[in-house]
């Protein structure tokens, strides 16, 4: 995927077995799948394993039901996780569907040769730009990295040209990020492929004695609104997601876009994929056309998840900067090397 300039209610879950994996955006959903013949249509029931924000894939979800007649059991948790059930689940997998945050997840899958064919109406849907050169996926929503830094400890023009220049001196103890996030992680893999292991190790050298960690980028955040750290490294939508709610932690913060091709503008896709061991082909088909349609791409874009569309020519939320003003690196997300990743954070004494 060449990564260029371009960016919720009811139906009832059925009981599923739990995967004892925590939702990204709530509780584990739980219960228990019916099987449909064929997968072809309306009484058809698909296993969507989902490591997208709980709200924003029940929203898709329930409007996909509601057009087509298919029900969906989700199973919610983390990236990482997820994608390593998959894979230990193999061919056995009761999973029709993956859904990532971050596209590291969908390669580890792919590489495990567990994927099938999205679709061609999805693959459709979906520009080149965000759809992996293999195109075993296609990408279902985007997020761009920021500088997320205090404006009242930072001024504009001292801010950093590049995310490496924070493995400079002069950011000693003064910057944050979430290390042991697949959202970090997600960035790392985009500098491995841009700058190389060697220059990557080495900024994560720096960083392990320049910065601060937090668990997760809302806490990173709301640490840079109390003044407790200058700044952090996070994905655009949590400042957002703030300020759509009381901005109680996001009032102080200002949001830095890199831009200029740098390894700090990647804009990182999540996912959506349909396993290959799926018994219901056409239906998991159909739901990852729906949600890269105008229709699922429109929840996007009106939503409260501030995510970016990718898919059918839906234009982002008004409030956000355009994804084809973030001027972002070209990354193809087929070679997102996550192992490679947490090997070398691991090498740095980041994890």
């Amino acid at each position: 995927m060449k990564i260029r300039s371009q960016a919720l209610t009811g139906i009832a879950l059925a009981a599923v077995a739990a995967l004892g994996l925590t939702a990204c955006g709530g509780a584990t959903s739980s219960g228990s799948a019916s099987s449909g013949a064929s997968g072809s249509g309306s009484g058809d029931t698909i296993t969507v394993y989902n490591a997208q924000h709980q709200e924003l894939t029940q929203a898709w979800v329930d409007a996909f039901t509601k057009q087509t007649g298919i029900k969906v059991n989700l199973r919610n948790g983390d990236d990482t996780e997820m994608a390593q059930q998959i894979i230990q689940e193999g061919k056995n997998s009761p999973a029709d569907v993956f859904l990532t945050e971050n596209s590291p997840a969908m390669s580890a899958v792919e590489n495990a040769g567990l994927f099938g064919d999205p679709g061609t109406d999805a693959k459709n849907n979906v520009p080149e730009a965000y759809r992996p050169s293999t195109g075993k996926w296609v990408g279902i929503a985007a997020r761009s990295t920021v500088f997320a830094y205090n404006k009242d400890k930072i001024k504009e023009s001292d801010l950093p040209k590049s995310l490496m220049d924070l493995s400079k001196p002069e950011w000693k103890g003064r910057w944050a990020a979430s290390p042991s996030g697949a959202d970090f992680q997600a960035i790392v893999s985009a500098m491995l492929q841009l700058k190389g292991e060697s220059a990557t190790l080495d900024w994560l050298k720096a960083m392990k004695d320049n910065s601060k960690a937090y668990k997760g980028n809302s806490t990173a955040m709301k640490a840079v609104n109390a003044g407790e750290v200058d700044a952090a490294v996070i994905y655009h939508y949590y400042w957002f997601g703030d300020q759509a709610k009381t901005g109680e932690n996001s009032n102080k913060v200002g949001l830095y876009y890199f831009k200029n091709q740098d390894p700090g503008a990647f804009v990182s896709v999540s996912g959506g994929g349909v396993l290959a061991s799926s018994k219901h082909q056409t239906a998991a088909q159909k739901f990852l056309a729906f949600i890269t349609g105008p229709d699922g791409q429109k929840v996007l874009q009106t939503g409260s998840s501030f995510e970016y569309p990718v898919g059918s020519g839906v234009a982002a939320n008004p409030k956000l900067t355009p994804l084809q003003d973030l001027q972002a690196p070209a990354v193809d997300a087929a070679k997102l090397n996550s192992q490679k990743v947490t090997d070398l954070m691991t090498q740095a004494g980041l994890l």
